[in-house]
């Protein structure tokens, strides 16, 4: 029972001890793991030096066993540093039997070009020169001279139509150019020398103005008037072109007056060698005799030399009051008030509803309107333009 107990006793005792044998030594080896982990930097404090060297008592990257001294070469750290990588290796060979290179001559970088020789450049440099430098080549000329405008384009700006219709009248044998019919496109022309008709009517190409303008009783013929009465100015103060009448009216005759910037067609317009006609309406009292036209075309002596008519008829007749016409090519001076008058029978009112092609129509007292193409065509033939 003692020797049970003793066994017992030294069991536990033997346990303890040995318990406590086993105990300490782990004390121990937790504090020299403390004091080892406290010599080794953590991961974010580590340095990687070039040459290797972890310091004294120091592991390799891995974790293994301590070095003393510095690392090989050929470690990982090396190759992490660059060298696998394609940075310079540190333990290169630099010597005459380095590769990558002619012996003894100086060792060239991967990355770098061989160095081109100066005559090349300036060889590139003279051939860049030579081909920006190269004389230009003229193009035969396809359609006459290439110094004027299109005819489409010159007809289009006149007011012709679109250059679509234009290109179609010309497809039409409708254009001539200086008497000749054109059939291709894209013949060029001088707007200012070359003649240029459409359907047999010139067209007016350069920048003139045509108006009509139905002049209201009481309106002066002049453009100004130093007396301050209204004139035809008054009726085109806004255009920057000065524009002048064609002919005059009598301040108490209404009807038709052309207003144009165009100088020679105004002048061949009143000269009497184009003897161009202008209708008037004129209201008298009666009654007529029947041969009252023939002794207006016969013609009627006055003071400046016999004035004669080249149409005369009634247009209406309401008793005493009739509405004659008459249809002459002179222009002198209030000429249809004299012949009447010399015939014995003044007038009351005078209307002129016609010059050269040109008609009033339905034109109100006092509005100016622009006149057509075809219209200026039709001038310029009446005066051989």
């Amino acid at each position: 029972m003692r020797s049970s107990g003793r066994n017992n006793d030294s069991g536990r005792g033997n346990y303890r001890g040995a318990g406590g044998g086993s105990s300490q030594p782990k004390a121990g080896g937790k504090r020299d793991d403390k004091q080892q982990r406290a010599g080794r930097p953590r991961p974010e404090e580590r340095r990687y030096d070039v040459g290797g060297s972890g310091g004294p008592g120091g592991k390799d990257e891995r974790g293994g066993a301590k070095s003393g001294g510095p690392k090989s070469t050929g470690s990982r750290g090396a190759a992490a540093r660059g060298g696998a990588k394609g940075g310079p290796r540190t333990g290169a060979k630099s010597g005459p039997g380095a590769k990558g290179g002619p012996k003894g001559g100086p060792q060239r970088g991967r990355g770098q070009a061989p160095a081109r020789p100066r005559e090349y450049d300036a060889q590139v440099e003279e051939r860049n020169r030579a081909r920006h430098n190269k004389p230009q080549i003229k193009t035969p000329k396809t359609f006459g001279d290439q110094d004027g405008e299109r005819l489409q384009k010159v007809l289009a700006r006149a007011g012709m139509g679109s250059r679509r219709a234009c290109e179609e009248l010309i497809d039409q044998a409708r254009v001539e150019v200086n008497g000749q019919i054109v059939m291709e496109q894209g013949v060029r022309v001088d707007p200012e020398k070359d003649e240029i008709k459409v359907d047999g009517l010139t067209v007016a190409t350069q920048s003139y103005l045509f108006f009509a303008l139905n002049k209201p009783a009481g309106v002066v013929s002049t453009m100004e008037d130093p007396d301050g009465r209204q004139c035809l100015g008054d009726y085109v103060t806004n255009r920057e072109t000065r524009l002048f009448h064609v002919g005059r009216l009598d301040t108490e005759t209404e009807g038709i007056i052309l207003l144009t910037n165009h100088g020679e067609l105004a002048h061949r317009l009143t000269h009497p060698r184009y003897g161009v006609k202008k209708t008037y309406l004129a209201a008298i009292q009666g009654p007529l005799p029947r041969d009252l036209g023939k002794q207006l075309k016969d013609g009627i002596q006055l003071e400046d030399g016999y004035a004669r008519a080249d149409h005369f008829r009634v247009v209406e007749n309401t008793g005493k009051n009739y509405l004659v016409e008459v249809t002459l090519h002179e222009g002198r001076k209030h000429i249809v008030r004299r012949m009447l008058s010399e015939a014995g029978f003044p007038v009351d009112k005078l209307v002129r509803t016609s010059f050269g092609p040109i008609a009033l129509g339905d034109q109100k007292s006092g509005w100016l309107r622009r006149m057509t193409n075809t219209e200026v065509g039709m001038l310029m033939r009446e005066v051989e333009l």
